[in-house]
């Protein structure tokens, strides 16, 4: 076998600074602990603001617009508590992820499924926002989904 002057042997006594196999490079590594902290942050604003969203559609009915011909049709007491209950448990679930609480991860993307399924039955209330709120709860199910604790760089 000819050696060729571009190719490299390891020699016997180096080692890699990286183990063999797959698994995340130091630098994604980072990128899903930042991702997971700024996933925490976004369910705790996202419950906070869910909650304001459910208070206003308890206190006010007259706020939001009236749908005539819907569907998914839930009057609006009904999404008050819905947008509450979902509220005060991603604000729960958020501190628990920042806290690094495994058991907070899957809740966070349980959580994250229900208020995307949610923002798109509540879509005719408030379109924009909805369509925002599906794209960050996208967002925090994908950053709590990468995210490997014990991988971290």
């Amino acid at each position: 076998m000819t050696q060729q002057p571009h190719a490299t042997q390891p020699s016997a006594g180096t080692t890699s600074s990286r183990a063999p196999g797959p698994g995340p490079t130091p630098t994604e590594a980072s990128w899903a602990a930042g991702g997971v902290v700024f996933a925490g942050v976004l369910m705790l604003m996202n419950g906070i603001l869910a909650i304001f969203q459910g208070i206003s559609l308890l206190a006010k009915d007259d706020v939001w617009a009236r749908v005539g011909d819907y569907v998914y049709k839930i009057n609006l007491t009904g999404w008050g508590v819905i947008l509450l209950c979902l509220g005060a448990l991603a604000v729960v679930t958020g501190a628990f992820i920042l806290r690094g609480a495994g058991w907070a991860r899957m809740t966070g993307i349980f959580l994250a499924s229900l208020s995307m399924l949610a923002q798109f039955l509540f879509l005719p209330y408030a379109p924009v926002w909805s369509v925002i709120m599906i794209g960050l709860d996208f967002f925090v199910i994908w950053a709590l989904a990468v995210y490997r604790p014990g991988m971290r760089g």
